[in-house]
């Protein structure tokens, strides 16, 4: 059972369901469980989760039920900004009372890295969403490295992986500081560590990370074909006519 957050997140969930998990059950802040979209949702309020759920039920429920109840596997989250230690940014970009860019904010981000058996962690790598220190720290993961997660009594556990557009980021098991332990091919450590706001570490034993292949290209690019003509498409809303 995944707690799936909208962008990024979304898509690497829906190819997994159609691909290698097609059991995969999808759970969205908006109260859809089980939900197998066609095509990728703008936001949790989208249509297209309602439609395709196996269930809807009320807000509250997801979290109490589901999230803080210990239901859900895995949480699948995205960002603005991260840190060292996998906490995450997704509230401000500057000064919190004069921000510079006001973000979507927390949502249910923060119950979801709190709660979540383990969390899984995608964004695009650059010293701009890298960051030694968060603008806003709205979710917290391994708070300031060694036990201080643990003290804080946090039921879940911390980001089992970071996936970047360099490689994959996994926690140290002694400080819980995130370091490279995986690059994709034609990738270097030189340029990965070039894209993050703080001296990255390098795990011991690195490893490649194997290209998709054909059957995965094909299903991810179908998938995006068409949500992009779904999106494109006109919305008409009917309104009454107000007699004159």
């Amino acid at each position: 059972m995944c707690f799936v957050g909208i962008g990024l997140p979304s898509a690497a969930c829906n190819l997994a369901r159609l691909t290698h998990a097609p059991d995969l059950v999808l759970i969205y802040e908006s109260g859809t469980v089980g939900t197998r979209p066609i095509v990728l949702p703008l936001s949790i309020g989208d249509n297209e989760l309602a439609e395709t759920a196996t269930c809807i039920v009320p807000l509250p429920e997801i979290f109490a039920h589901y999230l803080q109840r210990g239901r859900i596997d895995v949480g699948f989250l995205g960002a603005a900004q991260i840190d060292r230690f996998g906490n995450l940014n997704s509230t401000v970009i500057g000064d919190y009372a004069h921000p510079r860019v006001r973000l979507p904010g927390a949502g249910g981000a923060p119950e979801i890295a709190s709660h979540a058996h383990e969390v899984l962690i995608v964004m695009k790598q650059s010293t701009r969403s890298f960051v030694a220190q968060l603008d806003f720290r709205t979710s917290g993961r391994y708070l300031e490295g060694g036990d201080a997660r643990a003290a804080s009594r946090a039921p879940g556990s911390g980001p089992k992986a970071v996936i970047t557009d360099f490689g994959v980021l996994r926690p140290n098991p002694a400080t819980l500081e995130l370091e490279l332990a995986a690059l994709y091919p034609g990738v270097s450590v030189e340029a990965a560590r070039a894209a993050t706001g703080w001296p990255l570490k390098v795990a011991q034993t690195l490893e490649i990370v194997p290209p998709p292949d054909a059957r995965e290209l094909e299903v991810l690019r179908d998938l995006h074909a068409r949500t992009e003509a779904a999106h494109a498409a006109a919305v008409r809303i009917k309104m009454p006519r107000t007699p004159t």
